[in-house]
C-alpha cells in the first residue's frame, strides 16, 4: 500500500479535514435544532427514539442532549430531555462561558457601531460584560449601568465616566436591581441603550427571568435614542417567564447566526436592523 512521504502537503479536495469539519458541524446543528423542536411539541423525547430517528449511537444523543443542557435550553432527565425551565435562569458562572466565542464576536461588532464621546447604558449579562471589554479602547465614553462587573471592566480606562445605579446588588452576578435602580435610570436620556436578554419568542417578544431585571432593562428602552440587543443564537426561541416588551421596540439586534424564518418575518416587518457576527474562516 502507498504511503504519503513526511513533509509533502496534501492537494486540496473536497475532502479536506477543514471540509469534513465543516460538514460535522453542519450536521450536528441540524440535530440539535431538531432535538430542540421536538422538545417544544412534545414536551419530552427519549434517548433511544432520537438515536433512532438519526441511526446514530445513544452515546451521540446523550452528548447532544448535554451541550443544549449546558446551553440552558433543554433540561437533561435519565433517558431524555424536557424543555428548560421557564423560571430559573442557568447559573452565572456556567452562561460566562457558554458561547463565549460567540458573544465576543457579537461584541466586537456591536463595539464597532459605537462611536467615541457617546452616552451609553449597558445592563446585566454576560453578553453586555463582553460588550464592555470591547468598548475599552473608546474615547470619552459616558456609561451608565446598574452592572458592577461592566463597572468594574470600564474602570480601565480612566478617559470614560462611569455611573452607577443604587439599588439592591443580585450578589449571584453583581447586577443592580430595585426602585432605585429603575428610578436612577430614569432620570437620564442617553445615545445608545447596549441591553443583552435571556430568551426571544418567534413572535419577537422579549423574555427573562426575574421581573426586577426586566423593569430595570425597560428604563433602558425607554431612555434610549438607540436600543442594541446583543444576544446569540442560543437565545433563539428560549423559553423565560417574564416578558420585558417586543423586539420591534430596539433598533438593531446583533447576533452570531440568522434569525429563524419566523423571528425574520418579525424583524424585517418591524424594520429592525439585523447584523450577524459570522466566525472567521
Amino acid at each position: 500500500m502507498a504511503t504519503e512521504k513526511p513533509g509533502v502537503n496534501r492537494p486540496e479536495t473536497d475532502k479536506t479535514p477543514k471540509d469534513k469539519g465543516d460538514k460535522k458541524s453542519k450536521t450536528i446543528r441540524t440535530r440539535h435544532d431538531y432535538i430542540l423542536k421536538q422538545v417544544r411539541e412534545k414536551g419530552f423525547v427519549t434517548i433511544e427514539g432520537l438515536a433512532q430517528a438519526f441511526r446514530v449511537t445513544p452515546q451521540t444523543i446523550r452528548r447532544d442532549i448535554n451541550t443544549l443542557s449546558e446551553s440552558g435550553l433543554i433540561h437533561r432527565y435519565h433517558g431524555g430531555a424536557a424543555p428548560a425551565t421557564s423560571t430559573e435562569n442557568v447559573s452565572y458562572s456556567d452562561r460566562k462561558v457558554i458561547c463565549l466565542a460567540e458573544k465576543q464576536r457579537i461584541a466586537r461588532m456591536v463595539a464597532a457601531h459605537i462611536p467615541d464621546k457617546v452616552s451609553l447604558f449597558i445592563n446585566i449579562g454576560t453578553t453586555t460584560e463582553e460588550v464592555a471589554k470591547a468598548l475599552l479602547h473608546h474615547e470619552r465614553l459616558r456609561v451608565i449601568t446598574n452592572n458592577l462587573n461592566v463597572a468594574s471592566i470600564l474602570s480601565k480606562n480612566k478617559d470614560f465616566e462611569i455611573i452607577i445605579t443604587g439599588g439592591l446588588l443580585r450578589h449571584r452576578d453583581c447586577g443592580i436591581i430595585g426602585e432605585a435602580a429603575i428610578d436612577f435610570i430614569g432620570q437620564f436620556k442617553v445615545d445608545f441603550g447596549i441591553i443583552g436578554i435571556s430568551g426571544i419568542d418567534s413572535d419577537g417578544t422579549l423574555l427573562d427571568f426575574d421581573y426586577r431585571e426586566v423593569r430595570a432593562a425597560r428604563a433602558i428602552i425607554d431612555n434610549s435614542r438607540k436600543v442594541f440587543l446583543a444576544a446569540d443564537h442560543t437565545k433563539f426561541g428560549r423559553n423565560a417567564m417574564v416578558r420585558l416588551g417586543s423586539i420591534g421596540e430596539i433598533t438593531a439586534l446583533f447576533t452570531d447566526r440568522t434569525p429563524p424564518a419566523a423571528l425574520g418575518e418579525v424583524l424585517s416587518s418591524s424594520d429592525v436592523d439585523v447584523h450577524v457576527a459570522k466566525r472567521a474562516s
